[in-house]
């Protein structure tokens, strides 16, 4: 730990801290007198500033206007606690503190409860009953307390302590039961006082705040037609980078031809989440899901397909998962897929799994608040349930239904996900090699999960409509948080400045890579790119048009034929044990130990240790075993061999069995591919390794240690060399025997100038690329790179597109929400002077909050976004005007 920490600075003055402590438990000044100059004081207030001790008349002035504050009183031996109430302190609402009540009217029974961040408090309060007097629960509502209750309320949260615990649930996920009690502590943490158990209301005036504070952030305060005239989804925080027809997209963009349209596309994201289970332990008849509860039980009896790609459980298991004891197993949602908010009447209860109605139900109902053409649908099995969508949508309301004949929609598996899926799902359901969808990876919904995991114990005991409201309020304040900080450095100015950044590298990587290929090769393979991209059922340039031949294929297929022929009697085996082609492959393994060994013996050290010469002695030992094993039945197979040969070997004219040679041809062939694929694999490697130590190793201990895996890459690269050479001469050899003409062309020599790097063209200075990477036969190294640095390219070149259109749309959303609220300000007209303004005020302040978000990101996009790129216009002032030049 530095020196200089705070920690280690107030250690030596740990002692003073403690005194002082202590001090303040006793009076301080014990022989002072009251400010008023009359009598000794005896009280002191918890929570007013400071440590200046009171007269008992004094004290109840004093606290007039702060009714809720804790008293200690000196007993003569120490402080001990009483209350405002128990010193005569009465509350009166409907006037002044300084004013008189000349009808008040005491709570019931006398025990009115208040709760606040100080602790819950029993007060002596007098309720106005004055002619003018409003209803009883009004008075606290003008106070700032809130009640329980509308008829004879005897218990009340302070405003302040409501907005305290809804931002804390939102931060820490603290559950009202969790936090009540710890306020309860504040005031009774012996169990010695005699606080009654408001918990109860407590949870009844939360959910009634949630919901109020739902209403006035949605502008139903506002609506001539009251809340009555709430329509489904009206309460959700809108999205403001999402394409809003008539809030943020450009007059006639629907008429825009595709290579401007694709920008104002709609991404989407599903998923589900299972933890946020629901006991059954109330009913549901009071949750406003109606439609989606009876189109649910409407398909109750159609069977689940199951998956025909990867094990999804969540699907296959659905019609077989048990609901013991559990009203919902889970929680099915839809996201915008570029900035993670929940999209309006997109979330809803599962039963029995991840089932297809539901998430058809879902996700139709989300895009009814959208009108677009074009839609990104990212589902992590989108590959199984997008196939009966439309037939199912079929099946659902007619609401729902949506005119997708004449709209463009595409399917995705999200990019962590996609691993997970079969070949030819990853071909078709990539977003990696998909234009007009930037590096939208699909998976924003996983992101959220970790943020609404640590509500599902306090959730999961609810019943329907509090865990609904809770789990409503919670998505809202996140889709919230997620608009304040859409301009700041996490999100979209992040974005912008990592896919400039990248745009421009690996458009230099493409226009590096060009220049060493010929130009009609280049318009070939985006001729076959572009085909694919407009037809996916056209063949995929990323893949390699060749099957690539293996050695264990080769060995698979002669031990096939041998069995093949053992079968129908015609197997020529010398020995039981030993097949030729058996004696080939033992053979060519020898030949590679023994070369691994000689490499091993060069490279070990000047001073070997006991257990090294042990190991190496071992090694020798066990290889010369099995040489002579081998050369046993050698005899019967090539009795002119003296030496342990293989044909490749014997002089042309030496007599050797045909199928031997035969057999070693084949897997000498496979063995030079493999060899081939390993150098290059090597090499790919060792340029990574490179270019890593170059960035990141620094100091002379970890350079050392990162020079030794190169090396020990080297090493294994060089050992992949010769091993080709090997091959490749017992291939020479072999075709003078088997007349083998024309394979040199695809197994060239290979020589140490060709071993190099496919970047390293222009370091070498020749220009081109080395042969091994132009081979079409083994990989189509070259085409398939090119393809993939080309889609690169296009994938950041379409990013910063997309996310520069959402930066203006998000400008004209807020100044669009400004303006509604600035409309609101006079849409309804309330006879009370009073409440007029008020509400007034509230639509004024919205509108400026809008605008003050709007400056805000103008500022900070045109301070920390490099303007001199050519995708980004000079003036952050001329964004939103740039949707027809992008």
């Amino acid at each position: 730990m530095p020196q200089d920490t705070p920690l280690l600075a107030w250690i030596p003055e740990r002692q003073t801290f403690l005194d002082e402590t202590l001090c303040l438990e006793g009076r301080g000044t014990p022989e002072s007198l009251c400010c008023c100059g009359l009598a000794a004081p005896s009280f002191r207030c918890c929570d007013c500033f400071g440590t200046q001790m009171f007269c008992h008349e004094c004290i109840l002035r004093s606290h007039t206007w702060n009714p809720l504050h804790r008293i200690d009183m000196w007993n003569d031996s120490f402080f001990q606690p009483t209350s405002l109430k128990k010193m005569g302190l009465h509350v009166q609402l409907g006037h002044t503190p300084s004013e008189k009540c000349y009808n008040p009217h005491p709570s019931s029974s006398d025990d009115f409860v208040v709760i606040d961040v100080h602790g819950v408090h029993k007060i002596a309060l007098d309720f106005c009953g004055c002619a003018s007097a409003q209803i009883r629960y009004k008075q606290l509502l003008r106070t700032h307390w809130y009640p329980a209750t509308t008829s004879e309320p005897r218990t009340a949260a302070t405003f302040t302590l409501l907005e305290h615990f809804h931002l804390l649930s939102f931060e820490s996920k603290v559950s009202a039961y969790k936090f009540y009690h710890s306020l309860a502590r504040r005031n009774n943490n012996a169990g010695l006082s005699d606080i009654r158990d408001r918990y109860s209301a407590f949870m009844c005036m939360v959910h009634e705040w949630r919901h109020l504070r739902q209403l006035r952030r949605a502008g139903r305060g506002h609506d001539p037609g009251g809340i009555n005239a709430t329509t489904t989804g009206e309460l959700a925080v809108l999205c403001p980078a999402c394409p809003h027809q008539g809030k943020n997209l450009p007059r006639g963009w629907e008429d825009e031809p595709l290579s401007v349209r694709w920008k104002y596309a709609l991404f989407i994201a599903i998923d589900a989440n299972f933890r946020l289970k629901r006991k059954a332990v109330s009913s549901d008849n009071f949750v406003e899901e109606a439609a989606y509860k009876s189109y649910l039980a409407h398909q109750a009896g159609v069977k689940q397909d199951r998956s025909m790609c990867v094990s999804h459980n969540a699907f296959n298991m659905a019609d077989t998962k048990s609901l013991h004891g559990l009203a919902a197993t889970g929680v099915g949602t839809v996201d915008c897929a570029r900035h993670d908010m929940k999209l309006a009447n997109g979330v809803g209860d599962l039963q029995k799994g991840e089932k297809y109605i539901n998430m058809d139900y879902l996700m139709f109902s989300a895009l009814l608040a959208f009108t677009v053409t074009m839609i990104i649908i990212s589902y992590d099995i989108a590959c199984q349930w997008h196939k009966k969508l439309w037939t199912h949508m079929e099946g659902m309301p007619s609401r729902l239904h949506i005119p997708h004949r004449s709209m463009a929609i595409r399917f995705f598996v999200p990019k962590f996900h996609l691993k997970a899926h079969i070949a030819k799902c990853q071909r078709n359901f990539s977003f990696n090699w998909t234009k007009h969808v930037g590096q939208t990876d699909g998976e924003a919904p996983e992101c959220g999960w970790s943020n609404i995991n640590r509500v599902m114990t306090s959730t999961k005991e609810m019943g329907p409509g509090s865990q609904w409201d809770t789990l409503d309020d919670h998505f809202g304040d996140w889709n919230w948080k997620k608009v304040t900080v859409l301009g700041i450095d996490r999100t979209l100015l992040r974005k912008m400045g990592d896919a400039i950044k990248w745009k421009r590298e690996h458009g230099e990587a493409l226009e590096e890579l060009e220049r060493t290929i010929q130009p009609t090769l280049i318009l070939q393979w985006k001729r076959e790119v572009e085909a694919w991209e407009d037809d996916s059922s056209q063949r995929n340039p990323f893949e390699s048009h060749f099957t690539s031949i293996t050695q264990a294929a080769v060995r698979l297929q002669l031990v096939e034929l041998e069995a093949r022929k053992l079968q129908a009697g015609t197997n020529m085996s010398l020995h039981t044990d030993i097949s030729p082609s058996r004696l080939i492959t033992s053979g060519i393994d020898l030949q590679d130990q023994q070369q691994h060994l000689k490499v091993d013996i060069a490279n070990t050290s000047l001073h070997p240790t006991d257990n090294q010469k042990i190991n190496m002695q071992a090694r020798i030992t066990t290889l010369q075993h099995r040489i002579d094993a081998l050369a046993h039945i050698q005899e019967l197979y090539i009795p002119v061999a003296f030496k342990l040969w293989l044909p490749s070997k014997l002089e042309p004219t030496a007599a050797c069995d045909k199928r031997l040679a035969a057999h070693e041809w084949e897997l000498r062939h496979a063995q030079a591919l493999d060899t081939f694929n390993e150098v290059r694999s090597h090499l790919r490697l060792q340029a990574h390794m490179y270019i890593y130590k170059d960035r990141n190793v620094q100091g002379q201990a970890a350079s050392t240690r990162a020079q030794a895996l190169i090396d020990s890459v080297e090493l294994r690269k060089q050992a992949s060399v010769e091993k080709y050479r090997r091959a490749r001469n017992a291939l020479l050899a072999l075709s003078l025997r088997l007349d083998k003409p024309g394979w040199e062309i695809f197994l060239p020599r290979l020589l140490d100038t060709d071993v190099r790097p496919m970047g390293d063209m222009e370091r070498q200075g020749t220009g081109t690329i080395s042969w091994i990477w132009l081979d079409s036969r083994a990989d189509n190294s070259v085409r398939v790179e090119w393809c993939k640095v080309r889609a690169r390219t296009n994938w950041w070149s379409k990013e910063v597109k997309l996310l520069l259109e959402e930066m203006r749309r998000v400008i004209e959303f807020l100044k669009w929400q400004a303006e509604w609220w600035g409309e609101r300000a006079s849409a309804r007209v309330l006879e009370s002077t009073a409440e007029q303004e008020g509400v007034t005020a509230y639509a004024c302040r919205q509108a400026a909050l809008r605008l003050s978000l709007v400056a805000s990101f103008q500022h900070l996009w045109t301070l920390n976004i490099p303007m001199d790129s050519e995708d980004v216009p000079p003036t952050i002032d001329a964004w939103p005007q740039l949707h027809n030049d992008l």
